[in-house]
């Protein structure tokens, strides 16, 4: 497997971020887990309870679904590909949502293209991706100066998985390995949410690395002022229920053998898209629908995207490469307020702004 070299334009402006407050009377904390930085605002006297469910929460999910653990019941389940394997509830109901989610986006979204990812090169967590960016940089590790391999394959494996939800059993077909990417984290937001509501804990936020959703409203407060990135800058916008998600490529891209790669593949060619967007942000009621639908915009690109989300009455912004951005109704593009301007009134975004993948 050809090693490759994290890019060093991770394509954000790091001069124009936004700062954040915390509402009178929550509390924030934030931890590593499922590849992303997991942060939440919470009530301040159900602060320490909540965080350490949440925390417990994303560590079970990832203990489970990582792609990059070895002993992971994910990893061992795509170790055993071509046979029958008994799973865990957590596992079989992540995987059926994920082959539903596929059906109805006809492909867009394909949990089956881990091969190609590890072909163009994120075969290992991007955190030792971007050590082995560092280490090509100063030719340390030669194995990123290989030519990337050929015959790059399309997706569409999904539509041969067996499942047998009598025994909840999977029988992925030999050569095939799921990586569930974003779904993955959205569910696990719903999930931390729905959680939090079955005890009182209200308000709250819950954000996984840019798929985040919200419980409530903040002490005093009629929204959460949620930000979101543009190609330069960005904006705030007021969120007063349900979720948020943004694909995009400002974070996960590197270099392979001389040519940038990033981690959203179009299944229809097995490659990167290449369409001119550079995210996609998309507001709807749980976190798992409006990860997905971010994706599937995503690839579909400038002129389908935008169809595909009114189809579906999915508020939407997205964001060229040169920095354009065009809206899809009901997006609140007269309630946008760029982060300048926010400095200038005092008046900040009370959370970070989406960061993922």
């Amino acid at each position: 497997m050809v090693t490759s070299q994290l890019s060093e334009d991770r394509g954000t402006a790091a001069a124009a971020s936004p700062e954040y407050l915390t509402p009178p009377g929550m509390v924030r904390g934030s931890f590593q887990a499922m590849g992303t930085t997991v942060s939440y605002l919470l009530p301040a006297e159900h602060g320490e309870r909540g965080g350490e469910l949440i925390t417990d929460l994303f560590s079970r999910w990832e203990a489970i679904l990582s792609r990059f653990r070895p002993q992971s019941e994910l990893a061992r389940l795509n170790r055993s590909a071509g046979q029958w394997v008994e799973v865990s509830e957590l596992l079989y109901v992540v995987l059926t949502r994920a082959l539903e989610a596929a059906a109805a986006s006809a492909g867009l979204y394909d949990p089956t293209l881990l091969p190609q990812l590890q072909q163009l090169g994120y075969d290992r967590s991007f955190e030792l991706l971007e050590q082995a960016g560092k280490a090509a940089c100063s030719g340390k590790d030669s194995r990123a100066q290989q030519p990337p391999e050929s015959g790059h394959l399309p997706g569409g494996a999904w539509r041969r998985i067996e499942v047998d939800p009598v025994m909840r059993r999977v029988r992925l077909p030999v050569g095939v390995q799921l990586d569930f990417g974003g779904i993955a984290k959205g569910m696990a937001v719903d999930t931390a949410l729905g959680a939090l509501r079955r005890r009182g804990i209200t308000p709250a936020l819950v954000n996984a690395g840019g798929d985040l959703a919200v419980a409530g409203l903040p002490p005093d407060g009629e929204h959460w002022a949620i930000a979101v990135p543009g190609r330069q800058g960005g904006w705030t916008i007021p969120l007063r229920r349900g979720a948020m998600a943004t694909s995009g490529i400002a974070r996960r891209h590197w270099w392979q053998a001389g040519t940038l790669r990033h981690h959203l593949l179009d299944p229809r060619t097995g490659l990167p898209v290449a369409n001119g967007l550079w995210s996609v942000t998309v507001v709807a009621d749980r976190c798992e629908q409006a990860e997905v639908a971010a994706k599937v915009a995503f690839i579909l690109g400038p002129d389908e995207g935008p169809a595909f989300l009114r189809r579906y009455g999915l508020a939407g912004l997205l964001v060229y490469e040169d920095g354009r951005w065009q809206s899809v109704a009901p997006w609140p593009t007269h309630l946008m307020t760029a982060w300048w301007e926010e400095r200038a009134s005092q008046s900040m975004p009370e959370e970070g702004r989406p960061s993922k993948s």
